[in-house]
């Protein structure tokens, strides 16, 4: 029989060259290298007043390397990244064998704050001298993530006082009841009643402590009222495609260049619609004036695309019912009733491909003539001018209508026709837009959208900025938030952001 070495897994006392572990071309490599000659880390290392006493501090760039490097490598609790320092041979090599303990971790990551945006500028500023950032359009869409709330403890100030106020009265009505079981000498049930009396009573009281330090309603931006959460009150109660989340929506923008990210914000709300704006101001410095905004349907509003209009931006933020008048996605609910992902195998399905049935035609398979004399139908027949401009429901339209000597014999009658055997000739329409003179700013956005440079731009939002969420989510295993606050949470976005463009650095060969 042949043999072969026999390999040793067994604990090694070996020599390592931690020089040696972080290669060229790696994001390890690159962001060493950043954290060591391109940020400037004065302000974190101005919080530490030990120099005359005291025990020395971990450096704030070694810190900020391991917490990064665990991101990238899908590690977002702090234990999770204390431990890597310690059994990781790359963690030992990039934070110089220092093993920091796991609330130090913790407590570097919650106390960032505001200088989580300084840093992740200076990123920005790196990559635009790398020549990543085009400017030619920025892609905004956001994800809904949970965070370290209690879903269950959120409500109106009204919800807090009626939970409370029944807290309180359970507590009373038990004692009553311990009273009466004293009385008649009945003590088995006393201690665990004890135990749950204390139980409500302390509740009760965190609730009315909780309604004395917050006032006021929490209230969206319209004004009306919006649930509070006791956990994190900065926080919100949102529903997503899987269930409702208490958390908040990890807003950035995109260059579509390189997939940089140019902006990140965390905000405790489910509505996109106000986060459009603030957003649009923050990339203020990064916009040239030909530089194009794209959102998803969710950014919509009248309100937002006559902000986008004050301020001449080239904006494409599609409606709700964008999809509707596109015919490329005509066949989309079939798809999502199919049983098999690849193919439809229903039973009318088989019936109408054996039939050869296919799309009817749209006026979109009609061709119009230049001088909007005539249009071309399919089988390369005219179809001749109704009169002059008419108003369909509101809109501007030019209708042409084909002749009995082409419809009635033609061979297509039963794609071009509802009812073929009872009408005789195809009429079209096309439409112009609105009568009114005082056109919404919706209706105008609706035919930029619904123009060819329209569909080129949605797809290239979708090309540019979904694949940033596909990375952070399910590569760097980005499930959930696990901070409290705001500001804390905003700045954990911002790291998770700053870690996808230290990658694209990596990637593009910076600091090699």
């Amino acid at each position: 029989m042949p043999r072969f070495k026999t390999a040793d897994y067994g604990l090694k006392l070996i020599p390592v060259d931690f020089a040696q572990q972080v290669l060229p071309g790696t994001f390890e490599f690159a962001l060493c290298h950043l954290v060591d000659t391109e940020l400037n880390l004065s302000a974190l290392r101005a919080r530490y007043a030990n120099d005359a006493g005291g025990a020395p501090a971990f450096d704030p760039a070694v810190l900020l390397k391991i917490v990064l490097l665990g991101y990238s490598r899908g590690l977002i609790s702090s234990r999770a990244i204390a431990s890597a320092c310690r059994h990781n041979v790359l963690f030992m090599a990039v934070s110089g064998d220092s093993a920091p303990h796991f609330t130090t971790v913790a407590h570097f990551v919650s106390s960032l704050g505001d200088e989580a945006q300084m840093l992740f500028t200076e990123v920005l500023l790196v990559c635009d001298r790398q020549g990543l950032i085009g400017r030619e359009l920025f892609a905004i869409d956001g994800v809904k993530l949970p965070s370290n709330a209690s879903k269950v403890k959120s409500g109106t100030r009204a919800d807090f006082e009626r939970e409370a106020v029944k807290m309180e009265a359970a507590v009373q009505r038990m004692i009553g009841e311990q009273k009466a079981r004293d009385a008649a000498s009945c003590d088995d049930e006393a201690a665990r009643a004890q135990r749950t009396r204390e139980r409500l009573s302390h509740e009760a009281a965190k609730i009315r402590d909780w309604l004395a330090r917050n006032p006021d309603e929490r209230r969206g931006a319209k004004g009306a009222v919006r649930l509070s959460n006791r956990t994190d009150n900065d926080s919100a109660k949102m529903a997503t495609a899987k269930g409702v989340i208490q958390g908040y929506t990890g807003v950035a923008a995109v260059d579509a260049a390189h997939q940089i990210v140019v902006d990140a914000q965390a905000h405790g709300t489910g509505s996109e619609q106000e986060l459009l704006l603030p957003v649009v101001d923050a990339i203020l410095t990064q916009r040239e004036q030909h530089t194009a905004i794209c959102a998803d349907a969710g950014y919509h509003s009248e309100k937002n695309l006559a902000g986008l209009d004050s301020r001449n931006i080239p904006a494409w933020v599609c409606d709700n019912g964008y999809r509707q008048r596109d015919p490329r996605y005509a066949d989309q609910a079939r798809h999502k009733a199919k049983p098999d992902a690849l193919w439809d195998k229903s039973e009318k399905a088989k019936r109408a491909r054996a039939a050869g049935k296919t799309r009817p035609y749209a006026n979109i398979d009609f061709t119009e003539a230049q001088d909007r004399s005539h249009c071309i139908c399919p089988a390369g027949k005219r179809l001749y001018r109704d009169g002059g401009e008419c108003t369909i429901n509101g809109y501007a339209a030019t209708k042409y209508t084909g002749a009995a000597r082409d419809c009635v014999p033609c061979d297509q009658r039963s794609r071009c026709l509802r009812t073929p055997e009872t009408t005789k000739v195809r009429q079209v329409a096309f439409f112009r837009g609105k009568r009114d003179s005082t056109e919404s700013h919706t209706e105008r956005m609706k035919r930029r959208i619904d123009s060819i440079e329209g569909k080129r731009m949605i797809a290239a939002r979708f090309a540019t900025v979904e694949p940033v969420f596909g990375n952070l989510r399910h590569n760097k295993r980005l499930a959930r938030f696990t901070l409290r606050g705001r500001t804390k949470v905003d700045g954990q976005w911002k790291l998770y952001c700053m870690v996808h463009n230290i990658e694209k650095l990596g990637h593009h060969g910076y600091a090699n």
